[in-house]
């Protein structure tokens, strides 16, 4: 048995390639090396997982992980998943590999992910071959759903949003800022947190004030990551992550702006990347 995982800090899609040949699918909380240490993996991996999963006969676990972004951190999730899958061999890669290798597949790209959080690299056909570090969410993550969170928040709590915004929001959100600030720090995923208020977004996504709101968070996306690439401007640009789906036709207007050429769009990358690991284990 073969799993595949394609991991952000909100959720984590698997596939499970079984003997027989067929494939089916498990989802589990994400997690984020970053924020969570093996034993809190290890605990929500063993709480989601189907009780119907024989575990120990997992031969191979690929696991593509946000915040898997150096030997120490990937060491954080390789020791909670052998303690999941004992008998299996483990390897942890970052998210961003798996975007590349969906989005790209052999040839040479831009990837870019924005979900949750945000990153993106310079991918050769095979490997990453540079990219510029992402800061997380409290200081980076621009063009993310957490980022965008952000600044849908600064302009309720500094009375900067249009009047009929202001009523929908707070209809959507009664707790009113107390409660708003309470559930981001006290919260030991306030990234997620802040990210969910991307479904506010999408929901007004017509709105001029919420579409510049994106714009501005794109536009310093592409600034700060994608224009430092050599050969950005003949390469496609291509995203993973629901914020770049669901906000598709801003980010097309932001890189026509740059003259770039936008490539793939997709939400997720996990069906792509099956195809890839069942080729290397048939090898």
């Amino acid at each position: 048995m073969i799993l595949i995982a394609d991991s952000g800090s909100t959720k984590a899609d698997w596939k499970i390639l079984h003997p027989s040949g067929e494939i089916s699918d498990q989802s589990t909380r994400g997690f984020n090396p970053f924020i969570q240490n093996s034993d809190a993996i290890e605990a929500g991996l063993l709480e989601d997982f189907d009780d119907s999963l024989e575990r120990s006969n997992a031969k191979s676990v690929y696991y593509y992980g946000a915040g898997c972004s150096d030997d120490h951190r990937n060491s954080i999730v390789e020791v909670a998943l052998q303690k999941v899958f004992p008998n299996a061999k483990i390897t942890v890669n970052h998210d961003l590999l798996a975007s590349a290798r969906a989005v790209c597949g052999v040839e040479p790209g831009v990837a870019c992910i924005l979900g949750t959080g945000s990153n993106s690299c310079l991918y050769d056909g095979i490997e990453i071959i540079d990219n510029v570090r992402n800061m997380g969410f409290l200081v980076g993550d621009e063009g993310s759903g957490s980022h965008i969170g952000k600044e849908l928040l600064r302009g309720y709590f500094y009375r900067e949003m249009p009047k009929d915004i202001l009523e929908d929001f707070e209809k959507s959100y009664p707790e009113g800022h107390r409660g708003i600030l309470d559930k981001i720090y006290d919260n030991p995923k306030p990234n997620v947190y802040l990210a969910s208020f991307s479904r506010f977004l999408s929901n007004h996504n017509g709105d001029p004030y919420i579409q510049h709101l994106v714009y501005k968070s794109f536009d310093e996306f592409v600034k700060r990551h994608v224009l430092k690439y050599d050969g950005s401007q003949s390469l496609k640009i291509h995203f993973v992550g629901s914020v770049a789906y669901y906000f598709k036709d801003i980010l097309e207007i932001v890189l026509s702006s740059y003259d770039l050429k936008i490539g793939n769009v997709i939400k997720k990358p996990i069906d792509r990347l099956v195809a890839f690991h069942q080729k290397i284990e048939s090898k």
